[in-house]
């Protein structure tokens, strides 16, 4: 990739440049911590969460139920706020639940809406709640779940989803970006074929949205789910969101009635009717803390505009794609990372064989916060609005050394969070 720093001093002279700068101190930093390179788990604290907080409790205090005369709306006014990172037009995306609530509810809307059809197509390399929700759904529908074997690097392809959409799809639920590779999925040719065999097309986004230009209401696609806490910002346990498109939330019935998505809500009848529009897909009472901390985390991404962010971070993904080549492959590792940048998400996923003790030091040092998934990758998760190309190019060297210490071949403790 052309424009990256080929020394340090070029990393410090790209952030001198970078027109994203002044966004990294709107987020939270520790003077000496270690590197954060785990932004596809959790992002950092922006510096507007207690504010946003604060006022919610303020408003608690002050008017107490009354405050749910401004709160009920939240879940749809800053579902629309997320919709513009999403490439999404207004009345199309709630906040609501988490993602595995949301899937579980729009896939199986999907399914209701798709009688006869016998076949649920997703991916075997899926992020596992994905998987476990598409077999409970299977299991309970007495549907058939089909899992596409694709490559572990480069995610699924089309030439590996359209030869198994026959006329017993009803639907194909995939990530746009693999959780584990980083993998980018083509959205927009996935949800043609699907249309085509007259299946519904549904994106879990976790890992993309707030980072890449998915696009939505561009590619077809007719549902989708994510995360908030990831490249959102909007803290841990932040509640997630749904996108229903607008053609199709007239056809769609959420599989949990809750009086949230009741056409009256307070008339409290006896027969349940659900709302026009996205309201339908709401169940219970929204978390409304969550919420305003969901929109004081996004609040930087739309300042700095997605376009920008991305540029940013294909930028600070192909610098440690390069380095990692350079320092870490003659130390055993290999980069299970697409190679192509078009293909490559937010993160790099590096294969060691002693990628757990080399995480458990880098954090126990003081010098990378990476991330690890079984059995031996090491996940780099850069994040445009507050890492630095200084901060990439240090954590490599930074890997480097710890890999290349005898203390690596060590066992260290097992965490049960990694």
């Amino acid at each position: 990739m052309e424009g990256l720093p080929q020394d340090r001093e070029e990393a410090l002279e790209a952030d001198r440049e970078d027109p994203l700068a002044s966004y990294r101190s709107l987020f939270h930093h520790d003077e000496g911590a270690p590197i954060y390179l785990d932004g596809n788990s959790l992002g950092r604290q922006p510096r507007g969460t207690a504010g946003a907080l604060g006022a919610v409790l303020d408003q608690w205090r002050r008017d107490l139920v009354g405050g749910w005369d401004y709160w009920m709306d939240l879940p749809t006014v800053v579902g629309d706020r997320i919709g513009q990172l999403l490439g999404a037009g207004p009345g199309q995306v709630a906040v609501s639940d988490s993602t595995t609530v949301n899937l579980y509810k729009l896939a199986a809307a999907a399914l209701d809406a798709r009688p006869g059809r016998g076949v649920i197509l997703g991916d075997g390399h899926d992020f596992p709640t994905v998987r476990y929700v598409l077999q409970g759904l299977a299991a309970r529908s007495g549907r058939r779940l089909e899992l596409l074997g694709t490559d572990p690097v480069e995610g699924p392809r089309l030439a590996d989803i359209t030869p198994r959409l026959g006329e017993d799809v009803a639907l194909v639920c995939l990530s746009a970006v693999n959780y584990r590779s980083g993998a980018v999925l083509d959205m927009e040719a996935v949800t043609e074929a699907a249309h085509r065999a007259g299946a519904l097309a549904l994106f879990d986004l976790s890992h993309a949205a707030g980072v890449l230009p998915v696009g939505l209401d561009r590619s077809g696609a007719d549902l989708a789910v994510g995360c908030g806490y990831k490249y959102l910002n909007g803290g841990p346990g932040a509640p997630a969101w749904l996108y229903v498109r607008a053609e199709a939330q007239p056809q769609l019935r959420s599989p949990i009635w809750g009086w949230f998505g009741q056409e009256d809500q307070f008339a409290m009848g006896p027969a349940y009717q659900p709302a026009e529009g996205i309201r339908r897909f709401l169940a219970g009472t929204p978390d409304v803390a969550g919420i305003m901390a969901l929109d004081a985390g996004i609040s930087p991404l739309l300042a700095a505009g997605l376009p920008a962010l991305w540029a940013k971070t294909r930028r600070l993904v192909g610098l440690l794609a390069r380095r990692s080549e350079e320092l870490l492959a003659p130390l055993g590792a290999r980069v299970v990372s697409p190679a192509d940048p078009t293909r490559r998400g937010g993160h790099l996923a590096i294969s060691h064989p002693r990628a757990w003790s080399a995480a458990y030091l880098l954090v126990q040092r003081g010098l990378v916060v990476p991330d690890f998934r079984p059995p031996d990758v090491l996940r780099l998760a850069p994040v445009a609005a507050y890492t630095s190309f200084t901060e990439a190019w240090d954590a490599l060297d930074r890997i480097a050394s710890v890999l290349a210490d005898p203390a690596v071949h060590q066992d260290v403790p097992r965490k049960r969070v990694t």
